[in-house]
């Protein structure tokens, strides 16, 4: 051991030594770039939720070794930043390589105000980059920034009515339908708008226009919460949107998750009842002539019974146009028969942080079926998320009503049986002529659409155009994988659809029945997740979730943000181990893969709060509820845990979760809660073996590949054990022929176990053979998404979330990309691909926090990007004959290892050969 510590030490110096000096083709000539600035992780954000923003940047150059050696941070109340007197922060040059969430250090910020700012660098070959200049606008931090701003609504729900969180939903009871606001404002703006910042919040969700156009693309806004605890608003900049003289804003309003309405004959997870629909704004007008207003939603507003005359997450949207014209927020429009608004109460705002949900993709009909008289099917080809739009020709009195689907009956139809039942969107035509549209406030998933159309009179309704919009948050794509192996290819988008038709506000299970944040899914997918899409502050947002969910005795419940007790098998559908315990892992995975320490600070207590509450509940420091291995591959019918000794899985995320706390103790300078957790932790450990561990056999309970992966990857094996349970592992696996059997908790551990043995080629033949249950076979059995189920059954989710896991294999093992241990944020990046005779060709990318990161494996070598300010150590089939950009190895820092060779490359693109 003191000789690994001295090698690393000498390593280290030479590696420091060979950056600072350079290779013979770095000069200060090459140039420095800063390509992104982020605020409180957005660029020029809009409503940020303190007043000392942290900052971050990438930076870019076309030189090898780049490093950062210092920073300059300004900022100002002026876009002019050499205006002395308007200057607020002068960081002056700061020595460091730190360029992640560098936090402010400046004189007192305001709530509501919009800030400038730059950023400059220097790095360690002379050259200096100068950001161009940034904005930021702090939020609303207080009920006071509000000033006069109060709720309104167009009815309220009686207190003995309200209800967010029924012990059962079946207890609920609201006999009557309350209808849908619309809102309507008429100001006179006689001079010039140089600048309008608009906060909104509506409940559950909005649309915002000005003069008759939506301000914003975006869709299903604001994000869902726990909404007896806080919602959110967003803000905009409407400078553009107001014209001099008469201007109108108007305000849709739709149920969302804040009231789940009872009509009958639709379908209905569950009942929940934060509330009425309601909605509240601010927005401050600057103009040319130096003067400012406020406008505020007050008892001035109007309100009508909306055109949407039904909106629900769980039973789909109705239209009727002739409940108002479609002109009813312009401008010219005649507002004097609508009614005074309704102030009424509402809960604590927050600026929404996330990326919105948004339209991200489109799909038009690949084919149509005429089925029955005014029937059609049409099949998008791809099972997602999203909603229908349709352009449509019909008359007055006409009704078109769609039913999306996943799956078809045997006569063809729509079959939603197991995806809830009916949902539909309902168009009614007002007028004769030509209409397009599309449901607001709810969505599904769906590949097919079943098209009723049902005329007033003797002249049929037209479909002139009908698309799949597919909606998801608009987190972007940072990452990518390709392969020369067709299967894994198609095996890796089926997950990505998984993936992206769950992530909305909240990462949910399913896009139909149910739309609830399951949270084992986020310890255990996240990191696939994060090799593709900017989540960062997604996770923050889940975990946010999971602070404001938690009950007061410390339980994290299963879903979060948590509207139904699902009151069924006792607490099993509410208190799992496996689930709650994302409220640890996930942020500290979260901080490992960005390096914000805000995820950990922020979430500490909820933390430390669970683990008291899992304390309380074990037996002799076992712990046996919850679900255990959901949805493993078992003789009967998937669900409950069918082939692993209750407790073990539970258990084993117990003394995980102490092992994360120690370190994140460690971390936070806690040492009183590290004595405490590591103490713990070793009680744990005997009471697990003492309880599962069989001496004789080498296996934990019943021996199932699960029981016998988690104890391997958590630590709870005694190292003159491991061989034993390995083996018993591998050879399970090979008397299947290969085939695995771990469900939704088991199958990722079950995958690290075999990469930290080196056995990625079982991986890749227990994957690759699509003619048993597993990823291939669901494609084999028609499936364009990650299905709830490995045999892709039709009577169960065809698009979920769990099980993808294997995608994390194909990053991280085909593709190499990792980080060296206590590397934070990709610092330093380690590239180790495997299978290299197997899988000839593979290419990956990712955009860590510090830049892009490339490696592909070519027919003729490999080639390589580090980001600036990064390193990498990238380990190749051993050979002293590689040429990296046409120059010996020797050139380079590198060594042989069993490994592999492993060459130490700084910031660059090299090609190796």
């Amino acid at each position: 051991m003191k000789g690994l510590k001295i090698y690393r030490l000498v390593f280290c110096c030479v590696f420091v030594t060979s950056i600072l000096v350079g290779l013979s083709g770095c000069s200060a000539v090459e140039k420095l770039r800063i390509e992104k600035v982020l605020i409180e992780g957005r660029e020029n954000p809009l409503g940020i939720n303190t007043l000392i923003p942290s900052f971050s940047w990438k930076l870019r150059s076309e030189g090898h070794h780049v490093v950062q050696t210092a920073y300059r941070i300004t900022v100002s109340t002026n876009a002019d930043l050499s205006k002395q007197q308007d200057l607020l922060w002068d960081s002056d040059w700061v020595s460091t390589d730190e360029s992640l969430y560098n936090v402010y250090q400046g004189q007192d910020l305001q709530a509501g105000t919009t800030y400038y700012a730059r950023v400059e660098v220097k790095d360690n070959q002379g050259n200096l980059a100068e950001s161009i200049v940034q904005s930021f606008h702090t939020g609303l931090l207080a009920e006071a920034d509000w000033d006069d701003a109060q709720w309104i609504a167009k009815e309220e729900l009686p207190d003995s009515l309200v209800n967010p969180l029924p012990l059962s939903s079946s207890k609920l009871r609201i006999d009557k339908n309350y209808e849908l606001p619309v809102f309507r404002k008429n100001l006179e703006t006689p001079k010039k708008v140089v600048s309008s910042i608009g906060y909104i919040s509506g409940l559950g969700h909005y649309e915002l226009l000005l003069n008759g156009q939506p301000v914003d693309s975006a869709v299903l806004q604001p994000g869902w919460t726990k909404y007896d605890k806080e919602a959110y608003y967003v803000v905009y900049d409407l400078t553009e949107h107001w014209h001099k003289g008469k201007n109108t804003i108007g305000v849709m309003l739709g149920n969302g998750f804040y009231y789940i309405p009872p009509i009958s004959g639709r379908f209905q997870k569950h009942k929940v009842a934060f509330g009425l629909p309601k909605m509240k704004m601010k927005i401050v007008n600057k103009y040319a002539d130096g003067t400012q207003e406020t406008i505020v939603s007050d008892e001035s507003w109007k309100v009508h019974r909306s055109p949407i005359t039904f909106s629900s997450m769980y039973g789909g949207e109705d239209y009727d146009e002739q409940v108002l014209p479609t002109s009813w927020s312009a401008s010219d429009f005649d507002d004097t028969a609508w009614d005074n608004v309704l102030i009424v109460d509402g809960p604590p705002l927050r600026a929404q942080e996330a990326e919105p949900v948004r339209i991200m993709e489109h799909f038009s009909s690949k084919s149509v079926k005429n089925i029955a008289k005014n029937t059609n099917v049409y099949d998008f080809g791809q099972n997602a998320s999203g909603i229908v739009h349709v352009t449509m020709k019909g008359h007055r009195g006409d009704t078109v009503r769609i039913y999306p689907a996943e799956l078809l009956t045997d006569k063809g139809r729509a079959n939603q049986k197991h995806s809830g039942s009916p949902y539909y969107y309902q168009y009614i035509f007002a007028h004769d002529g030509e209409v397009s549209w599309r449901p607001r406030f709810t969505y599904y998933g769906f590949r097919y659409a079943e098209v009723r159309s049902m005329p007033a009179g003797e002249q049929d309704v037209e479909i002139q155009e009908i698309t799949a919009e597919h909606i998801r948050n608009g987190a972007r794509q940072i990452g990518s994988f390709q392969s020369s192996d067709t299967l894994f290819n198609q095996i890796h988008t089926l997950i990505n659809w998984g993936i992206k038709s769950n992530m909305v506000s909240v990462f949910t299970d399913c896009p139909h029945r149910e739309k609830l944040g399951w949270l084992e899914q986020l310890h255990l997918m996240g990191p696939s997740v994060q090799y593709n899409f900017d989540v960062e502050r997604l996770f923050a947002k889940s975990l946010s979730d999971m602070r404001q969910s938690q009950t007061k005795e410390g339980l994290v419940p299963e879903t979060a943000p948590e509207y139904v007790h699902f009151d069924w098998g006792g607490d099993v559908f509410r208190d799992s181990p496996e689930w709650g315990s994302s409220s640890i892992l996930l942020a500290w995975y979260a901080y490992q893969w960005y390096g914000n320490k805000a995820l950990l600070v922020d979430n500490y207590e909820m933390m430390k709060k669970y683990m008291h509450y899992l304390q309380g509940k074990a037996k002799e420091n076992v712990l046996y509820h919850g679900l255990g291995d959901w949805y493993d591959l078992g003789p009967e019918r998937p669900g409950f845990s069918q082939l692993t000794t209750p407790g073990i899985t539970a258990t084993a995320i117990y003394y995980y979760n102490l092992k994360t706390m120690s370190q994140i103790a460690d971390l936070l300078e806690d040492s009183a809660y590290k004595i405490y957790a590591d103490s713990l932790q070793q009680e744990v450990y005997h009471a697990f073996n003492d309880t599962f561990y069989n001496a004789h056999t080498g296996i934990y309970g019943s021996g199932s590949q699960t029981a016998l992966a988690m104890p391997l990857y958590v630590g709870l094996v005694d190292e003159s054990n491991k061989g034993k349970v390995l083996a018993n592992l591998i050879k399970d696996i090979v008397d299947r022929d290969t085939s695995f059997t771990a469900g939704d908790i088991g199958h990722r551990y079950l995958l690290q176990v075999l990469q930290q043995a080196g056995r990625d080629d079982l991986i890749y033949a227990m994957h690759k053979d699509d003619t048993r249950p597993g990823y291939g076979y669901q494609i084999r059995q028609g499936a364009t998404a990650l299905t709830e189920s490995w045999a892709a059954l039709p009577t169960v989710s065809n698009n979920h979330f769990m099980l993808g896991h294997l995608m994390e294999w194909f990053h991280t093992r085909l593709g190499g990309l990792g980080q060296e241990e206590g590397s934070i944020a990709y610092k330093h990046i380690r590239i180790a691909p495997k299978l290299l005779d197997v899988v000839k060709q593979r290419a990956v990318t990712y955009e860590s926090p510090y830049g892009m990161v490339k490696f592909e494996r070519k027919e003729d070598g490999f080639h390589v990007e580090i980001p600036v300010n990064s390193r990498c150590t990238i380990v190749l089939p051993a050979s002293s004959d590689y040429q990296i950009n046409g120059e010996k190895l020797g050139v380079y820092e590198h060594r042989l290892t069993d490994a592999g060779t492993e060459i130490q490359l700084g910031s660059g693109i090299y090609d190796i050969k």
